[in-house]
Formats: structure tokens, sequence, C-alpha cells
């Protein structure tokens, strides 16, 4: 005799399905977001302001004198360790190891930056206070899209998904060659021989194919220190550091494997959530339409809703008809179409170099994350609608059930 769910199990298993599939890290980072925007213009608004921007102590200690700054450049140097792990894999034995699995991917990446950058020039206008941002629409954020993709089971084939995962990858890695090169002060020499002496070491290392973890995380918060004190942004570290990370180990897993496992979850369900609610608190009061609709903001909008879409459609439909790389396997033009759009949510990347591209100016930020968070949703919404409206492929692997 099988026993009867109860009333809460009925009430709350979809919310559990939820956050046990793909869709988990997406809905936490919208929870989060909506959370952040509802204190910052609530009585709480003082309270949040001065959690993540008051002094903790004199700059002259140590420049990271606000928790703000410890989650941007020194939590978000993890984020950003992660994202090298696995950029590393996949480029050595993944979806990106050959050069044919690395076709499309990249040239729908470079597109779905060129593009939107393009989009946020015309609309500032080449205003030089405004140019800074170019950027911000150029990123796609890897766990708020694929969580869009979660939440739309069997409706999207598996070769689809793969190629979402792959152009947002590949996104990473100019998103983190555009802050090293772009949004890099003044250098400073010392720091910078240090950091690359350590990197040197880590890279002996690898060659010597040392199996202990510990030698090459203490280095990496060595090399974290010497780059936050060379001009560049400290969290370049955490990818130069995931670099030289082995794909060596005593068992089955290396140890790229098993950091790469072992913080996945705690980047994904921890740090990315601390540095949204960080971040994405905009106060409202006094902005109005106007605001919302300023240069700033409007152009960041456009660049991630229409931007990433033109770009990178175009990019797969002309790769496709030239015969320089296949559009992905059992995907209709309808669905590239809506991944395309979702390539537009960029929440994380682009909150961060928002905060990159203005230092300082508190009212640019603030319109940057209010672009940010309204063409990502735009994003969300219009992609999700498009791909919820194709056609199902039950027989998807992926796909719950099957």
């Amino acid at each position: 005799m099988t026993q009867r769910p109860s009333a809460f199990q009925i009430v709350f298993a979809p919310v559990r399905a939820l956050f046990v599939s793909d869709a988990s890290a997406g809905i936490l980072l919208i929870l989060v977001a909506a959370a952040a925007m509802l204190v910052a213009n609530s009585p709480l608004a003082g309270t949040y302001e001065h959690l993540f921007h008051g002094a903790m102590f004199d700059k002259s200690v140590f420049k990271l004198n606000n928790l703000h700054l410890w989650i941007n450049d020194g939590l978000m140097a993890i984020f950003f360790f992660v994202v090298g792990l696995e950029v590393k894999r996949e480029w050595i034995e993944g979806q990106l190891s050959t050069v044919q699995q690395r076709r499309l991917p990249i040239l729908a990446a470079v597109a779905g930056m060129a593009v939107p950058a393009a989009f946020y020039i015309f609309v500032v206008g080449g205003d030089p206070a405004l140019t800074r941002g170019w950027a911000i629409p150029a990123a796609t954020d890897i766990a708020f899209a694929m969580g869009v993709l979660g939440l739309l089971g069997n409706r999207v084939p598996a070769s689809l998904r793969l190629f979402l995962l792959t152009v947002a990858i590949v996104d990473d890695i100019g998103a983190v060659l555009v802050i090293a090169v772009f949004y890099t002060s003044g250098i400073k020499l010392a720091w910078l021989v240090g950091a690359l002496i350590v990197t040197g070491i880590m890279f002996a290392l690898n060659r010597m194919k040392v199996t202990s973890v510990w030698p090459f995380l203490l280095l990496a918060a060595v090399l974290w220190f010497f780059v936050l004190n060379t001009g560049v942004h400290a969290t370049i570290a955490g990818v130069v550091a995931a670099l030289t990370i082995p794909m060596v180990g005593q068992n089955d897993d290396t140890m790229l494997e098993n950091l790469e496992h072992g913080l996945a979850p705690w980047s994904a369900y921890l740090i990315v959530p601390i540095f949204g609610f960080a971040n994405a608190g905009v106060p409202l009061a006094g902005m109005g339409l106007a605001g919302i609709l300023a240069p700033l903001p409007l152009a960041i909008a456009t660049g991630l809703f229409l931007g990433k879409q033109v770009g990178i459609f175009a990019a797969i439909w002309i790769a496709d008809k030239l015969r320089f790389a296949p559009r992905p396997d059992e995907a209709n033009w309808v669905e590239i179409w809506g991944i395309s759009i979702l390539c537009g949510i960029g929440f994380t990347m682009s909150l961060f170099i928002g905060e990159l591209a203005f230092p300082g100016q508190r009212l640019l930020i603030d319109e940057a994350k209010i672009g940010t968070l309204l063409g990502s949703m735009i994003s969300a919404l219009v992609g999700y609608t498009i791909l919820r409206l194709s056609t199902p492929h039950p027989d998807d692997p992926r796909a719950p059930g099957t």
C-alpha cells in the first residue's frame, strides 16, 4: 500500500523540484536581486548602504576597507577562479577541445560581445562620460541563463543547452580579457613582478606534477594579494591561478576537477548571491521614468536585449549558411533565436563591470545597475516565452523523466 503524500509535500514539492534542478542557481539569483531592490527602497535602505559601504577602518591600513570591496575584490576572486577552472577543463578535454567544437561558440561569443557594445555606443551617442561602460552589456550570466533553461524542461534540445553553456564560457574569457586590458589603472611594476614570479612558481609546480593542492591554494592567495596592489583588478588573479592548476590526480578525478566540483556549489549558491545582494540594490526614489530611460540604462538594456540577440543569431546564421560551422543539432531557427535572446541575461558580470567602469560615481553605477537588471529581465522573459512556445523535445536525454 503506497502512502499518500501529505498536504505539506503537495504544496512544497514544486518548490523543492525547482531547487534541485538546473534552474536553482538562476532562481536564487532572481530572488536575491528582488530582495536587494526591496531592501534598497525600504526603511532599511540606510542600513543596507552602511552595511556594504560603511568604512570598517581607514584605507591607509588596507585598501579593502568596506564589505562591498571585500566582496567585489576578494570573494569574487573565488568566482573567477572557478570560471578559470571551468574554462581550462573545457578547453583541454571538454566542449572546446577541438577546432571544430570551438568555431561556432567563439564566433557567436565574439559577435555577442561586439554588437551589444556597438548598440551601447550608438545609444549613448559618444558621450565621453559614458563610453567607459561599453563592455557592460557584453557579458552573459551562465547561472541565470541556465536557470531559465532549467525551467523549460524538455522544450529545449540538449544541443542548445550545450551551445548556451559554451558560448557563456567563451564570453567569460572575453570579459576577463576586457577587465584586464580596459579596466586597469596605473600599473605598479614591483607588485606586478612579484605576481609574475608567483605565477611562474605555480606553473613550475604544475610541470613537476605536484599532486598536493595546498601549495597551489596558498600561492593563489599570495598571487591575489600581489595583483590587488598592481593596479590590475584583483579578480584576474583568480583566473590566472586557475590556469596553473594541473589536470593530474592520485585517483580518477584530477586536481582541477576536484577543485571545480568542490568550489562550484559554493560559488553558485553563496558567493554569487552575496555579490548580487550587495550590488543589485538601487534606490529608485526620485529617479522616475526619466531616470530609468536615461541614456546609460537605456544603452545597457538595449545592448543586452537587442545587441546580444542580433549579434549571436546573425553569427550562427552566417556560419551555417557559409558552412563555416553548422548550427546546433535538432534545433530550429526559432529555438536558436530564443537562445540568442537568453544570452542577453548579463546579471553577474554586467553588474561587476559596471562597478569597474564608473569607479566612485554612485549615480552612474546605479543607472548601470538599472540598465543591467532591465535588460536581463526583458531578455529572460522574452527568451523564456519564445522557447516555451516552441515544440517540445521528449527525446532530449536531459529532459525530466527521460
